[in-house]
């Protein structure tokens, strides 16, 4: 071999062995009589060239690199190995801002993203320029957020921004495409109530409760009634206010940050937007107000099956109290609270990694056949946060799993094991670092954290302070989010719901039980 061959060489240099420390001693022979030598891989090979090994590139290159142009936009990119990349617009912008508004502006938006614009007669004229760099985009907006995204061949970012900036800042609105988003959103509002997962129908009625009329209370939704009444006028009206350079991010992952800020300032700076430069309404500033509450939606659930199975009638209940902010220290220790409780639904399977460990799952639907959900969730803002549990049951089990969601609120503050605590903090470092291997998730870790806080956290800081969090932790932050009203919502046979006090004095109870009820006649 190679190997046996350069050991011989080296062995016979200048007809003596090599010193000792390098282990080359006569061992075994080769079949041709000569001595087999033993290599010690400690030693550099004579007469072999010195070896270059790769070594991992400075973590400054991997760092989010931040730029403020004059105009107040911020540059934010964060390099990555690969051919494509994601780069995106995020405008500080979403349903908690329409207070002053018709409410379902940016539900409009949302579904306007990508239409013609100055440059562009047509969605499809956009797709195409895109399919020319393998490109595909994506509008999403959320409560406090707006963003504007695109994947594509990174050899085509100067297209990709002159794109972004000419659909964020130029769009047409016509006629045509107001009335198509019109019958859009008419048909999601009818699809939302016909869904047989109420998830998404809960979380706005959750949201609701907890921050009664105002901020991230507000509905993220349109409201039917107010289709007819958006046009453009008042589209340009809003956006006149919220979308400044200041409350905008141009974020990209896996491009040069030289190459975008080149490209921003090319195409967005000193750009007249469509709407005017006169100055809109003032922004609102409003901190989110914890209220507190309950919103109860009586329906018949009986027919929500889409098969020949029918499903089950379920009552569905939300539970949540109000956590921290984002940028809060008491974020993580929720974070980790939320994994600690994790769940699911009756029909999952799987090993730890599902979180079939998590104490929905050994204390809930382990114990009670009878439920077919309950899950934990974490909502999380720059001024407040929302943690709060879904469950699903019967409706003449609905008395009794409230009880059991509200003895779990309970325990929370109760003793925390080191071997659960230790697996929440695992399967949240896990899920963090599984998921920032997809560049579109990067892209929008970046944009967000930079909106925010004009920074970025890096995921090993993140992971650091995950690996800190103690028991006394968990008990502090839950102690102290026992001491707010609760938020309730309810959907289904709300027969046997017990009254918003009676879970209001459960959860401020030791033990977490509702008040028993006395009835003579059953």
């Amino acid at each position: 071999s190679p190997s046996a061959a350069w050991g011989m060489a080296g062995a016979r240099r200048g007809g003596a062995a090599l010193p000792a420390p390098c282990g080359l001693a006569a061992g075994r022979s080769y079949s041709g009589g000569g001595a087999y030598p033993s290599v010690s891989l400690t030693c550099p090979l004579p007469g072999v060239p010195k070896a270059v090994f790769a070594a991992a590139e400075s973590r400054e290159r991997f760092e989010t690199r931040v730029t403020v142009l004059e105009n107040g936009l911020r540059v934010a990119s964060q390099n990555k190995f690969g051919q494509f990349c994601t780069v995106g617009v995020l405008v500080n912008s979403g349903s908690r801002h329409e207070a002053k508004y018709l409410s379902g502006i940016s539900h409009f938006l949302e579904k306007l993203a990508f239409s013609s614009t100055a440059q562009f007669g047509s969605k499809d004229e956009i797709l195409l320029t895109l399919e020319k760099h393998g490109g595909i985009c994506d509008c999403q907006a959320s409560r406090d957020t707006i963003m504007y995204a695109v994947s594509a061949d990174a050899r085509g970012l100067d297209t990709v921004v002159n794109l972004l900036a000419d659909v964020t800042l130029q769009p047409r609105l016509s006629d045509e495409e107001i009335e198509m988003t019109r019958m859009a959103i008419r048909f999601e509002l009818e699809d939302l109530n016909m869904r047989p997962d109420p998830e998404p129908l809960l979380t706005e009625m959750i949201h609701a409760a907890a921050f009664r009329d105002n901020t991230v209370g507000l509905n993220r939704f349109c409201p039917v009634e107010n289709t007819d009444k958006i046009d453009r006028a008042v589209l340009h009206s809003y956006l006149s206010s919220y979308y400044t350079p200041d409350r905008m991010v141009l974020a990209g992952v896996g491009i040069e940050h030289e190459h975008l800020v080149e490209c921003a300032r090319k195409y967005l700076l000193g750009v007249e937007p469509v709407w005017g430069s006169g100055q809109g309404r003032a922004v609102d500033r409003s901190v989110a107000q914890y209220t507190g509450g309950i919103i109860k939606v009586e329906k018949d659930m009986s027919d929500v099956s889409l098969g020949p199975t029918p499903i089950p009638e379920l009552t569905h209940i939300m539970i949540g109290l109000e956590s921290c902010s984002f940028l809060e220290d008491d974020f993580i220790p929720f974070a980790v609270l939320n994994m600690m409780m994790g769940g699911g639904g009756s029909f999952s399977a799987g090993g730890p990694g599902k979180g079939m460990f998590t104490r929905l799952y050994l204390n809930v639907l382990n114990r009670h056949h009878w439920m077919y959900n309950a899950t934990s969730y974490h909502h999380s803002y720059e001024d407040t946060g929302l943690l709060c549990i879904h469950a699903s049951a019967d409706p003449k089990q609905v008395r009794e799993m409230v009880e059991i969601i509200t003895r779990e609120f309970i325990l929370m503050a109760g003793a925390v094991g080191e071997v659960e605590l230790e697996r929440a903090k695992t399967q949240l470092k896990s899920m963090l670092m599984m998921n920032l291997e997809s560049r579109p998730v990067i892209f929008e870790d970046v944009g967000r954290q930079v909106l925010a806080t004009n920074t970025r956290k890096l995921p090993h800081e993140l992971c650091d302070l995950i690996s800190q969090v103690k028991p006394s932790d968990i008990k502090r932050v839950v102690t102290k989010m026992l001491h707010k009203k609760p938020a309730v919502a309810a959907l289904g046979d709300l027969t046997d719901l017990p009254t918003y006090e009676h879970i209001q004095a459960a959860l401020s109870s030791k033990d977490g039980r509702l008040p028993r009820l006395y009835r003579l006649f059953r």
